[in-house]
C-alpha cells in the first residue's frame, strides 16, 4: 500500500472479527477468474457514503458482527450504518446511522451489531487505498485489494474537499430480516434433482449457517436429493447462484465467490434480494420462494 501523505490517516484500533475495505467491487473480470467482490449491503453503504457527502460508491470499512475502532489524524466525518449498534467517540455515546464529527485523536468506537451482521463505516472524502483492478476492495478468496484490518493497521483517507454536502434532516435506515426470503429463479441444473427435492427447496424452512462468509451464504436444513450422479465439468458460476456441494445443503453464492464451480446449481438469486442476506445472522430462518 502507498503511504498515505501526512494528516491523512486512519489507525486501526481495534479490528473486530472481519473488517474490510470494500467499494462498488471489480465486476467484468470473471473471464480472468477475478470475482466482483465489493459491498455486501449495498443500500447500507451507499447510504452511508450520501450521509457524509461522498459519491455513493466511495470505500468504506464493512464490518462483521463485533463492529471496530479506529483513530483519524485528522478531524473528520464520519457516519456508521448497517447493522444496528453503539457508536461511541473517545468513549461517549454518539449518533448511529447520522453523520457525527471525529476529532483528530479520537477514536470512533462501533459495537458489537445489535441487529443485523455487517456494519458500514463511511468517512468524508473516502478510504483511498491503492486500487487494484479500478477498485479498491477487499476480496477474500482472491487475496486482491487490501488484506482484512488488523490492529495498527493504518488506512489513507481521501480529501473532504472533494465531497457534497450531506443530505440535511434524518433519514430511515432498512431494518435486519427477522427472517430472510430469497426470491430465486429455477436452475440452470434443476434437472440435476429429484422432484420431491426441489419442493423441498422451495417449500422448507433452512437457517443461516454459521460457516457463512463472504463467498457464501451457507445453510442448514433439509438436504436436497440429486437425480443424477456424478460431477459437472466446471462451469461460470455468477452472483446469487444456489449451489448445492454434496452434503445437499444449498450455498447462496455471495460477492466474493469462485467464477467457476463444478457442483450444479439448483437456481439464481436476484441480486436485489442479496442486501438482505448480508445481514442475515448465523441461526436466522431462511426460506426459498419462485421468484
Amino acid at each position: 500500500m502507498t503511504p498515505p501523505p501526512a494528516g491523512c490517516r486512519l489507525y486501526v484500533v481495534r479490528a473486530g472479527a472481519l473488517t474490510t475495505v470494500q467499494d462498488a467491487g471489480r465486476p467484468g473480470w470473471a473471464h480472468l477468474g477475478v470475482g466482483r467482490a465489493g459491498f455486501l449491503d449495498a443500500p447500507a453503504a451507499r447510504l452511508a457514503n450520501r450521509l457524509v457527502g461522498n459519491p455513493p460508491d466511495a470505500a468504506v470499512l464493512e464490518t462483521t458482527l463485533t463492529g471496530c475502532a479506529v483513530r483519524p489524524d485528522r478531524p473528520v466525518v464520519a457516519v456508521v450504518g448497517g447493522a444496528g449498534c453503539r457508536v461511541t467517540v473517545d468513549g461517549r455515546p454518539v449518533a448511529w446511522g447520522a453523520p457525527v464529527r471525529v476529532p483528530a485523536g479520537a477514536v470512533l468506537d462501533a459495537g458489537p451489531a445489535a441487529g443485523g451482521l455487517r456494519g458500514y463505516l463511511a468517512f468524508a472524502g473516502g478510504l483511498v487505498p491503492e486500487p487494484v483492478l479500478a477498485s479498491r476492495s477487499s476480496d477474500l478468496l482472491s487475496g486482491l485489494g487490501p488484506a482484512p484490518l488488523g490492529e495498527g493497521d493504518v488506512l489513507p483517507l481521501g480529501d473532504p474537499a472533494d465531497c457534497g454536502p450531506p443530505p440535511a434532516g434524518p433519514v430511515p435506515w432498512p431494518g435486519a430480516p427477522a427472517e430472510l426470503v430469497l426470491p430465486v429463479h429455477p436452475g440452470p441444473r434443476h434437472d440435476w434433482f429429484t422432484d420431491a427435492a426441489l419442493r423441498t427447496f422451495l417449500t422448507a424452512a433452512y437457517r443461516v449457517s454459521p460457516h457463512s462468509n463472504r463467498i457464501g451464504l451457507r445453510t442448514e436444513g433439509p438436504a436436497l436429493e440429486r437425480s443424477r450422479t456424478g460431477e459437472l465439468p466446471s462451469e461460470g458460476m455468477v452472483l446469487g447462484a444456489v449451489q448445492v456441494p454434496p452434503d445437499g445443503r444449498p450455498v447462496v453464492f455471495l460477492n466474493d465467490h469462485p467464477t467457476t464451480g463444478g457442483y450444479p446449481v439448483i437456481g439464481v438469486v436476484p441480486e436485489r434480494a442479496l442486501a438482505a442476506a448480508a445481514q442475515a445472522a448465523p441461526g436466522a430462518p431462511l426460506r426459498f420462494v419462485p421468484a
